[in-house]
C-alpha cells in the first residue's frame, strides 16, 4: 500500500526539473539531497499561526524557500520521476500509519476457551477422566451400591475415561470452530478496511498536471489541492488559499472554524477538515510524522505499559470482578455471549456493538435489542433445568442408596460415589450447553458478514455492521435528490440573455459580442479552477465533467457558444484572483474579485436565481448596454423566465458583475455592501435527468411500506417537477411540498423554538422540503425519530454528501454516504457508503437487512425447538431413568448441529424480491412471531411423542434389550442409539421446514439457491452414519440395521409431513400462543448499564481499529471519572478515533478544559453556521 514506486498514478511527461532531481538520487546521503531535514519540519509543524510565520521567515524567507529546500515547484508540484518520490518516502516516511497486529489464530483460540458453559464441562471432563482411573479393589466394590459392579466386565471398566475424553475432544472443536469464526471475520474487516482506505484518493499537482493519487502516495514535497469537504491526509502549509476555514476540532477539540491565510495562519495539519473554501498547500509531513500519526505513535507506545498496569490492576479487583462477572455470566448463562459479533478482541463483555452517535445515544440495534432480552430469558430458563436436573438425580441416588437400600458410606466407596455425583454434574451442564444458544452470536455473524459481502457485490460498503440490519426496519428514507435521484450530469438546455428567450440553446452569433465576453470571463473565472470538461474517454461518448456538476454545466455552455474557458484561465491563474467569496449553503452563491489592469475592480458571481436576482439593480440589454432592473422588472422575469423552466425540472443559475472603484479600495470583509447593486447577464437553465433505475426503485419502497422524501436545495417547481418524474408524488395523492422557510414557519412556536407537536402535524404528508438547509434536514430527521403519533417509533434513512449533511447522518438510523459526490467529511459521519450514489441501491441494502432479520428468525425458529425437545427429554429422562437418554458428547454433537451448521446453513439464504412485499416488521414486532410459536410448539410436540414412545416402549417394538437402567460404565445400547439417531434425522428434516417463517406451504422453494444449506445437510447426514455407525463407545452409540435406519428415517421424514399440517391450523385459533422476543421498551438505564454504556465503541470501528483498544480500556477509568463521554459519543473510523482521542487528551493535559463538552459545541455550530453542500446539491 505504501509502496510509491508502483503508485496508481498517471504518469505525466517528465520535465528538466524531474531528470536533475533523479540524478540527484545517486547520491549516497539521501537528506543531503534536500535542504530540510526531517526534524526541521517536525519542529516547524509543531508551530502554529505568527509563530510559524516567524519560523519560516528566518530559515527560509517565505514558504518559496521551503519549495525551494525541498525541491519542488509551488505551480508545478513534483516531477513524477519514480526515483525522487521513492527517495522521498524514504527520508520523509510514507503516508500511511502501519496498523496493529491482528490477534495470532493461538490467541483467539485462548479466548474461545473463555466461555464459562465450556469451562465447566472442562472441569467436569477432567474430574471424570481422573476417576474413571480410580478402581477401588474388587471385593470392597461389591458393598458401594447399586450397579457399580456387576454387569460391568473387566474390558468395560477400562473404557471409563472414553466418556472424559470425548467431551474434551468435543471442546475441542466446539473452540476450533468459533476461533475459526473469529479469525476469518477479523480477515474481512481488514480487507474492507483496506478497500476504503484504498479508495481514498486526493488531487496533488504534478508535473504542471493534476491528478488524482491514492492517499497512501503523497509524499513530502508535494503540493495539494484542498477543496472544501476534504479530510487533510497530510500537514502542510498553505501557499495559497480563498476564503479557507477549517474544523480543527479533531485536533484541538475546539469546535469553532479556524480561518487559514498564507500570510497569517498557514498551518494545515492531518485529520482537519476544510469547512469552506479553497487553496493548495505544500505537504511537509506525511504518516507517522504528521500530527495525526504522533498521536496514534503516542498511543501506540502508552500501550505496551497500559497493559502492564492493566494486569496489575486486574489481579487486585479480580476477586471482586470475577465473582461479579461469574453472577451476571450465570444470569443470563449468556449475557456474555449475547453481545453478537463477539469480536476478536478479548472480554466479550465489552464487545457491545451499539452504535454511537454524535449527539444523543442512540439505542442498541433493534435486531441486539431483541436478541439480548430473548436470550437472556432462555438462559435462565435452562439454567433452572439444569440446577433442577442434578438436584432431582443427587437426591434419588441418595434415598436410594442411603436409605432405601440402607447402606453406609464407606471410606473405599467414596471414588464410586464421586464418580456417580459427577456423571449427574455432567448430565446437568449438558441440559444447559443445550439449553443455552451459543449459536446466537455466531448466527448474527455469520449473516451480517454474509449480507456485508454479498451488499459490496450491490455498491453498498457497509461502515457499521448493525446498519444493515437496522435497514431491514427502515420505515423512511430522506434523500437528496441532485446525483442520487438524478444522474448528476448537468447541462445548461435553456438560456435568458440579451432580452431573449432560448427555449433551445443560442448560438454564438445570436448573443450580442460584448455580452459575450462578461459572460465567458465571469463563468471561466468565478467558478472552482478544478472543474474542467475533459475530452470523452471512449470515442463518441459524453465529455468527462471533473469537480463541481454544476460548474461543469456552465463550462460546457461556454465550449457549446464556441468559446474556451482554458484560454480565460491561463490568462487569469488562480493567484491573480484578488479575493474569492466560496460557496456556501448560507450564501448559495459564489463570487470572485478581479484587479483589473486600471487598478479598478470588477465581480462576478453566480449563484441561485431568485436570490442574485434580488441583488441586480440593472441588467445587459440586447444591444449590450445596460439598463435598469426594477423590483417590478424582476416579478416579471421571475414569471416568464424561471418559473416555466422550474416547472420543466430545471435548476436556475443566475449570472451577474458589477465594476467597483480602485480608489477609496472597497472593504472586501464587508460582504453584503460588495455582492450588491449587480448588473445581470444571464439566467440559465441548467436540467439534471432523473436516472432510468428511480421511479421503479421508489415503487419498490413505497409497496415495502417505505416513504420517500426528497430534501433538496433547489427551487420547490424544480424540487415538485422532479419528485413527480420520480413517482414520489403522484396526482390526486394527500402530500406536502414545502419550501424551508415555510417549514421553519410552521414548526417554531412564537418564541422561535421547534416544537414536536408541530412538526408531527406536518412530517407525515411531507413528501418535498425544498430550499432547506442542512439544519432543516437534520430537524426533519430528528422530528420524524422523536415523534410518538404513531405506534411505531419511525426508522429512518438519509443520503447524504455535503460536509454539511453530517449532523442528518449522524442522527438518522441508518446514514448513506455517497461514494463519488460525497465529501470525506460526510463518509465519515455515515453507516453506508454508496459505491454508485444511486438510489436504487438504497433498495437493495433494504433488501439484505430484512433478509438478516429473517435468516435469524429461521435460525431461532429451529435452534428453539431443539432446544425444548432436548431439554424436556434430558430432564425427564434424568428424572425417571437416573440417566439422560442422551449422553453429554451427542449433546455436544447436537449442539454443534444446531448451533455451528444451521447457522451456517441459515444464516446464508439469499434475499429474494418477496422481501419488499410485506411492510417493515417496526421495532416493537417480536422476533418470534405467532406463527413462529405455533411451528416451534408444534414440532416439538412431535418430536418429543416420538422419543418418549421409543425411550418407554422402544425395545418391545423393535425387541432389543432395554437401555433403561444401565449400570455406570456399560456398554452402549442399540436402544438409545436409536432415540440419537431419530433425534438427529428428526432435526435435520426440520431445518428444511425451518426455512420458511410466514407459514409458507413449500418449504423447498428456492433451496438449490443455497448451495451452503443443501452441502451442510447433507455433510451433517453423512456424519451421522459415521457416528452411529463407527462411533462405538466414545458417542455411546451402536452399530444399527438397515432396517431400524430406516424406521428412524422415516419418523424423521414424518416432520416434513407434520410441519403441512402444522401450516394448516389457522394461527388465529391458538390463542394460548405468546410471542417471544419483543423490542425493549423503553430503555430503562441502571447506573452500571450506563457505566457500560461509556466503555462501549462502535463494533466495526472497533473491529478496524485495533491498536486502539488497550488505549481505550486504559482510559476507561479516568473517562469515566472525568465525564467525558460526549467526545467518545461518536462514530466515524479514523477521524472520529483521532478526534475523540485527541479531545481527551487535551482534555486530561488541560483539565480545567473538563466543563466544554466538544460535541455540543460542534453540533450547533455545524447547525447554525453549516457551510455549503459539496455534491450536486451545491447551487440552486
Amino acid at each position: 500500500m505504501g509502496d510509491l514506486t508502483n503508485s496508481a498514478v498517471e504518469f505525466c511527461p517528465k520535465s528538466q526539473r524531474g531528470s536533475s532531481a533523479a540524478s540527484a538520487g545517486v547520491e549516497p546521503n539521501h537528506a543531503a539531497a534536500f535542504g530540510v531535514t526531517l526534524e526541521d519540519l517536525r519542529t516547524l509543524m509543531e508551530l502554529r499561526g505568527p509563530e510559524a510565520l516567524q519560523k519560516i521567515q528566518e530559515a527560509y524567507a517565505d514558504t518559496g524557500g521551503l519549495c525551494r529546500n525541498l525541491r519542488t515547484s509551488p505551480t508545478e508540484g513534483l516531477s513524477d520521476n519514480p526515483a525522487d518520490l521513492e527517495r522521498r518516502g524514504e527520508v520523509f516516511g510514507q503516508n500511511f500509519i502501519p496498523p496493529k497486529q491482528p490477534k495470532t489464530f493461538l490467541q483467539l483460540v485462548w479466548e474461545a476457551l473463555q466461555d464459562v458453559t465450556l469451562i465447566i464441562l472442562e472441569i467436569a471432563a477432567i474430574i471424570s477422566l481422573g476417576l474413571s482411573f480410580y478402581q477401588p479393589p474388587g471385593e470392597e466394590r461389591e458393598g458401594c451400591g447399586q450397579g457399580s459392579g456387576g454387569a460391568e466386565g473387566e474390558g468395560e471398566a477400562e473404557t471409563g475415561w472414553i466418556e472424559g475424553a470425548a467431551i474434551l475432544l468435543s471442546v475441542i472443536c466446539v473452540v476450533l470452530v468459533t476461533a475459526f469464526n473469529d479469525w476469518s471475520k477479523e480477515k474481512q474487516f481488514r480487507g474492507l478496511q483496506s478497500r476504503i482506505e484504498q479508495e481514498q484518493r486526493f488531487t496533488v499537482v504534478r508535473n504542471g498536471s493534476v491528478i488524482q493519487i491514492p492517499v497512501a502516495e503523497i509524499v513530502v514535497g508535494d503540493v495539494a489541492q484542498i477543496k472544501y469537504g476534504d479530510l487533510l491526509p497530510a500537514d502542510g502549509i498553505l501557499i495559497q488559499g480563498n476564503d479557507l476555514k477549517i474544523d480543527e476540532s479533531s485536533l484541538t477539540g475546539e469546535s469553532d472554524h479556524v480561518r487559514k491565510s498564507a500570510d497569517k495562519d498557514p498551518m494545515l495539519l492531518s485529520g482537519t477538515h476544510v469547512m469552506e473554501g479553497s487553496g493548495r498547500m505544500l505537504v511537509t509531513a506525511v504518516g507517522v510524522n504528521s500530527q495525526t500519526g504522533i498521536i496514534y505513535t503516542l498511543l501506540g507506545a502508552g500501550e505496551g505499559e497500559e497493559e502492564k498496569k492493566e494486569k496489575k490492576g486486574k489481579q487486585q479487583d479480580g476477586s471482586v470482578e470475577n465473582s461479579q462477572n461469574k453472577a451476571k455470566k450465570q444470569d443470563g448463562a449468556v449475557a456474555m455471549e449475547m453481545q453478537p459479533l463477539k469480536s476478536a478482541e478479548g472480554g466479550e463483555v465489552e464487545e457491545r456493538e451499539k452504535k454511537k452517535t454524535n449527539v444523543p445515544k442512540k439505542e442498541k440495534s433493534v435486531l441486539q435489542g431483541k436478541l439480548t432480552k430473548l436470550a437472556v430469558q432462555i438462559g435462565k430458563a435452562g439454567l433452572v433445568m439444569s440446577a433442577i436436573t442434578v438436584i432431582i438425580l443427587v437426591l434419588y441416588f441418595v434415598i436410594e442408596t442411603f436409605v432405601i437400600e440402607g447402606r453406609v458410606w464407606l471410606t473405599e466407596c467414596t471414588p464410586v460415589y464421586v464418580q456417580y455425583f459427577v456423571k449427574f454434574f455432567i448430565i446437568g451442564v449438558t441440559v444447559l450447553v443445550v439449553a443455552v444458544p451459543e449459536g446466537l452470536p455466531l448466527a448474527v455473524t455469520i449473516s451480517l458478514a454474509y449480507s456485508v459481502k454479498k451488499m459490496m457485490k450491490d455498491n453498498n460498503l457497509v461502515r457499521h455492521l448493525d446498519a444493515c440490519e437496522t435497514m431491514g426496519n427502515a420505515t423512511a428514507i430522506c434523500s437528496d435528490k441532485t446525483g442520487t435521484l438524478t444522474t448528476n450530469r448537468m447541462t445548461v438546455v435553456q438560456a435568458y440573455v440579451g432580452d431573449q428567450y432560448f427555449q433551445e440553446l443560442p448560438d454564438a452569433g445570436q448573443v450580442n459580442p460584448r455580452t459575450l465576453e462578461v459572460l465567458v470571463s465571469g463563468i471561466a473565472v468565478n467558478s472552482a479552477y478544478t472543474s474542467r470538461i475533459m475530452p470523452p474517454e471512449k470515442e463518441g461518448g459524453l465529455p468527462k465533467q471533473v469537480g463541481n456538476k454544476t460548474e461543469c454545466a456552465l463550462l460546457g455552455f461556454v465550449l457549446d457558444l464556441g468559446r474556451d474557458y482554458a484560454t480565460v484561465r491561463e490568462q487569469i491563474p488562480e493567484e491573480k484572483l484578488y479575493k474569492v467569496y466560496t460557496f456556501n449553503s448560507v450564501r448559495k452563491s459564489m463570487s470572485t474579485v478581479l484587479q483589473l489592469p486600471d487598478r479598478s475592480f470588477r465581480l462576478y458571481s453566480k449563484g441561485a436565481s431568485e436570490i442574485l436576482l434580488k441583488k441586480c439593480s440593472s441588467i445587459l440589454a440586447a444591444g449590450g448596454e445596460t439598463r435598469g432592473f426594477r423590483p417590478r422588472d424582476r416579478e416579471d422575469m421571475i414569471k416568464k423566465v424561471i418559473e416555466p423552466m422550474a416547472c420543466d425540472g430545471l435548476r436556475t443559475i443566475c449570472i451577474a458583475y458589477r465594476d467597483l472603484p480602485a480608489s477609496p479600495e472597497p472593504d472586501w470583509e464587508n460582504e453584503a455592501d460588495i455582492v450588491t447593486d449587480l448588473i445581470c447577464i444571464t439566467v440559465v437553465g441548467i436540467e439534471d435527468p432523473v436516472r432510468p433505475e428511480v421511479p421503479d426503485a421508489i415503487l419498490k419502497c413505497q409497496q415495502a411500506g417505505i416513504t420517500v422524501r426528497m430534501v433538496t436545495g433547489d427551487n420547490i417547481n424544480t424540487a415538485r417537477a422532479i419528485a413527480a418524474k420520480c413517482g414520489i408524488i403522484q396526482p390526486g395523492d394527500d402530500f406536502l411540498c414545502l419550501e424551508g422557510k415555510e417549514f421553519n414557519r410552521r414548526i417554531r412556536n412564537e418564541k422561535g423554538e421547534i416544537e414536536q407537536e408541530r412538526i408531527d402535524k406536518i412530517w407525515p404528508k411531507l413528501r418535498v422540503l425544498a430550499r432547506s438547509s442542512p439544519t432543516d434536514k437534520h430537524t426533519l430527521v430528528k422530528g420524524i425519530i422523536d415523534s410518538t403519533i404513531v405506534e411505531q417509533r419511525q426508522v429512518v434513512a438519509v443520503t447524504g454528501d455535503g460536509t454539511n449533511d453530517g449532523p442528518a447522518l449522524k442522527k438518522a438510523d441508518v446514514g448513506f454516504a455517497m461514494g463519488i459526490a460525497g465529501t470525506d467529511v460526510a463518509k465519515e459521519a455515515s453507516d453506508i457508503i454508496l459505491t454508485d450514489d444511486n438510489f436504487s441501491s438504497i433498495v437493495k441494502a433494504v433488501m439484505w437487512g430484512r433478509n438478516v432479520y429473517d435468516s435469524i428468525s429461521k435460525f431461532l425458529q429451529f435452534q428453539l425447538t431443539v432446544n425444548v425437545v432436548a431439554v424436556i427429554v434430558a430432564f425427564t429422562g434424568a428424572c425417571i431413568t437416573q440417566d439422560s437418554p442422551l449422553k453429554a458428547v451427542q449433546m455436544l454433537w447436537v449442539n454443534l448441529i444446531m448451533d455451528t451448521f444451521a447457522s451456517l446453513a441459515l444464516a446464508t439464504e439469499p434475499p429474494t424480491e418477496a422481501l419488499l412485499l410485506r411492510k417493515p416488521y417496526g421495532r416493537n414486532n417480536p422476533l418470534i412471531s405467532l406463527t413462529m410459536m405455533k411451528n416451534i410448539m408444534g414440532h416439538a410436540v412431535y418430536q418429543l411423542i416420538i422419543i418418549f414412545t421409543l425411550l418407554f416402549v422402544g425395545e418391545k417394538i423393535f425387541d432389543i434389550d432395554s437401555g433403561r437402567d444401565a449400570p455406570l460404565h456399560s456398554p452402549p445400547s442399540e436402544h438409545y442409539t436409536i432415540i440419537f439417531n431419530t433425534f438427529v434425522l428428526m432435526q435435520l428434516f426440520n431445518e428444511i421446514n425451518a426455512r420458511k417463517i410466514h407459514g409458507e406451504r413449500n418449504v423447498f422453494d428456492g433451496i438449490f439457491a443455497n448451495p451452503i444449506f443443501c452441502s451442510i445437510v447433507l455433510g451433517t447426514l453423512v456424519v451421522q452414519v459415521v457416528i452411529v455407525q463407527f462411533g462405538g463407545k466414545p458417542f455411546s452409540c451402536a452399530p444399527l440395521s438397515v432396517e431400524q435406519w430406516l424406521w428412524c428415517l422415516f419418523v424423521a421424514v414424518g416432520e416434513l409431513l407434520w410441519g403441512q399440517v402444522i401450516s394448516t391450523v389457522p394461527t388465529s385459533h391458538l390463542k394460548c400462543l405468546k410471542e417471544a422476543g419483543h423490542g425493549p421498551g423503553a430503555d430503562v438505564m441502571t447506573d452500571e448499564e450506563m457505566a457500560e454504556d461509556e466503555e462501549e465503541i462502535d463494533h466495526a470501528e472497533r473491529e478496524l481499529r485495533r491498536g486502539q483498544i488497550l488505549w481505550f480500556r486504559g482510559l476507561n477509568r479516568i473517562q469515566t471519572q472525568m465525564e467525558v463521554v460526549s467526545t467518545f459519543k461518536r462514530s466515524g473510523s479514523f477521524q472520529g478515533a483521532v478526534r475523540r482521542r485527541s479531545s481527551l487528551l487535551s482534555q486530561i493535559h488541560d483539565v480545567t478544559n473538563i466543563s466544554t463538552p466538544t460535541h455540543v459545541s460542534l453540533s450547533t455550530t455545524n447547525a447554525s453556521g453549516a457551510p455549503g453542500n459539496a455534491g450536486g446539491e451545491s447551487l440552486p
